[in-house]
């Protein structure tokens, strides 16, 4: 059979129905995007592309195929229904490729050794469901893409992709990214709700271990809008994305930017809701824990084009609650569960379960569906649940702001130089810095000499603090260089710990991760919102020159003295509601200590 596929998206009344060929390239800037008003390529983007930006990855070899598209047309949903097979789905052989116990044992793993020793806040680990499909894989494709048509909602996308050599077909509940009209947007969706009985809405609303983790993904998407807007992104939500089987929480993300929608794409691999964060880390773990290739599980569909303008555009689904067959038959339906430091590894266990049962309904492998949540399970006390999870966060990322809104005359026009430590929380501390007045560049610690600057910020990032690591010890060399010729410095997470350890202060592991937690400090004298990503913390202690701000259990969350600075937090998370305020006190004197009387001596 000729390629094609087959697109539903949210909302629409009618499919999609595209034709062409089929061509495999190497990057994504091999793309092709040949000029023309409508969609132009369907690109299926597998998980091993994310080692374009030098990240880690188990290599399977999965493709990245393109279809040019050479027909386009619609047709309504219900004639697209009523042509398609409802023969019922033969599986045989079906079942996880790893046991429960084995996926509850690397949770354990996950949650010790990674999230437990600093390397990020949290990590998504995968695991397939297999089966042999009888019959043609092609019309078992079709009968399902039916079934999801009759029986999902809330998908973003519901598909049906034919390459020739392989067959997708899902209804995937997240728009990884979208550029229609120069507007930038991401979809983060985090939080399962299962639609079990097991409890009601309104608890699943009030559960911290819920809300943080969609407030963690929320950040690390944010971190990839600062990348690709030129102004960051905004926040819109968060809302309840209702699905057959499950419901999760979402927000928005709008950004205005200017880059090649390939590029776009490049600067989003990959979603944290499928990977983890910080981004780069995590790939690092998934390949240590999982040892085998991913496919196109927590790759992307894209769909590139123009519109009547010649503007690129671009929609690219997340490919999660998706089913791969091949022309032999064999069936795989990968699904993950987002592991944070409040996880239990029989509820991730029941997680992956869930989310594959809307692929597998469809196909014939689980029984019947869950009711889903009824329209009337979803009223004021529901909304202002929703409502209550902004409570707290930084209006930054949540309002609109006119340029110069918030610039600091003393900080108008000077230089800062961030310093990459693979946390892309940089990004965002960037377009925070340059909200007040100053002209700020990002570098990766690997840089062979850092740019001289009115400042230098240690930036955030994985790892111990104490360790030989080559970053380590790059970094504590910039830092105690920059202190050694009274040259304005500031730290920041990791880059706070770093500065400490060169003043003089003890590092610690706290007993607990610390990780997506905002709460109120006392930050010299002031109270202060603030969020915080760490396992690692300074202990308090007399040394000269030094003001610090601590916990009465010694626990340091931020240092300052003539022409340095350092904090244990996040000033640029969505967590820390205070984050720019900070910022905007702790600068001016760093860069002048004579504007505050406060800081000489």
């Amino acid at each position: 059979m000729k390629p094609f596929a087959l697109l539903h998206r949210d909302g629409a009344d009618h499919v999609e129905i595209l034709h062409g060929d089929v061509v495999t390239v190497a990057t994504l800037a091999d793309i092709p995007l040949p000029a023309g008003a409508g969609p132009q390529t369907l690109a299926l983007v597998p998980y091993r592309q994310v080692a374009e930006r030098g990240f880690a990855c188990v290599d399977d070899a999965a493709p990245l195929e393109c279809l040019r598209i050479a027909s386009c047309e619609t047709v309504p949903v219900a004639e697209m229904i009523a042509s398609l097979p409802t023969t019922p789905l033969r599986l045989r052989d079906a079942g996880f490729d790893i046991s429960d116990e084995a996926y509850g044992e690397v949770v354990g793993d996950v949650l010790r050794d990674e999230i437990g020793h600093g390397e990020g806040a949290n990590f998504v680990i995968h695991r397939v469901f297999e089966a042999t499909v009888d019959g043609d894989p092609v019309e078992a494709a079709r009968a399902a893409f039916r079934n999801l048509l009759t029986g999902e909602r809330g998908a973003y996308w519901t598909f049906l992709v034919h390459t020739g050599t392989r067959t997708l077909v899902g209804a995937t509940p997240e728009r990884h990214v979208s550029v229609d009209d120069g507007l930038t947007m991401m979809n983060p969706i985090s939080g399962t709700f299962r639609h079990d009985g097991a409890r009601d809405l309104a608890a699943f609303l009030a559960d911290r271990k819920e809300t943080e983790e969609l407030y963690m993904v929320l950040d690390e998407e944010l971190k990839m809008m600062a990348a690709v807007a030129e102004q960051g992104g905004q926040v819109v939500g968060p809302y309840l994305k209702q699905m057959a089987h499950l419901t999760h929480t979402e927000y928005l993300l709008a950004g205005r930017g200017s880059l090649d929608v390939r590029d776009v794409l490049r600067e989003t691999m990959f979603a944290p809701t499928v990977t983890g964060s910080p981004i780069e880390n995590a790939c690092r773990v998934i390949a240590r824990h999982e040892r085998r290739g991913r496919g196109y599980y927590a790759g992307v569909l894209a769909l590139l084009g123009h519109d009547d303008e010649g503007r690129q555009t671009l929609d690219a689904p997340i490919l999660i609650r998706t089913a791969e067959l091949s022309p032999a038959g064999a069936l795989r339906v990968p699904v993950g569960a987002t592991l944070v430091r409040h996880s239990t590894a029989a509820g991730e266990v029941a997680e992956t379960h869930t989310k594959a049962a809307g692929v597998l309904a469809a196909l014939g492998a689980s029984p019947a569906r869950p009711a889903p949540v009824r329209p009337e399970h979803t009223g004021p006390e529901i909304e202002a649940a929703l409502a209550a999870r902004n409570d707290g966060l930084a209006r930054f990322w949540l309002d609109q702001r006119r340029p110069g809104a918030l610039t600091v005359p003393e900080l108008d026009g000077r230089t800062a130089v961030i310093v990459d430590a693979e946390d892309t929380f940089t990004a965002m501390l960037a377009h925070q810095l340059r909200a007040l007045g100053l002209r700020v560049s990002v570098v990766p610690w690997t840089v062979t000499a850092v740019p001289d600057a009115d400042l230098v910020i240690a930036g955030p990032g994985p790892g111990d603090p104490a360790s030989a690591d080559p970053k380590m010890v790059l970094l504590r060399g910039l830092v105690a260089d920059r202190l050694a010729a009274r040259r304005p410095v500031l730290g920041v997470c990791l880059g706070h710990q770093l500065l400490c350890a060169t003043l003089g202060l003890r590092l610690h592991r706290r007993d607990a991760p610390y990780q997506g937690v905002a709460r109120d400090i006392d930050l010299f004298g002031t109270t202060r919102r603030v969020g915080f990503y760490s396992s690692f913390t300074a202990l308090a202690a007399p040394v000269e020159g030094v003001q610090i701000a601590a916990d009465p259990d010694g626990t340091v969350h931020a240092v300052r003295g003539p022409g340095f600075a350092g904090v244990q937090f996040h000033p640029e998370s969505v967590l820390s509601a205070d984050g720019v305020s900070v910022l905007a006190e702790l600068l001016p004197p760093l860069l002048d200590p004579v504007i505050s009387p406060a800081m000489r001596g």
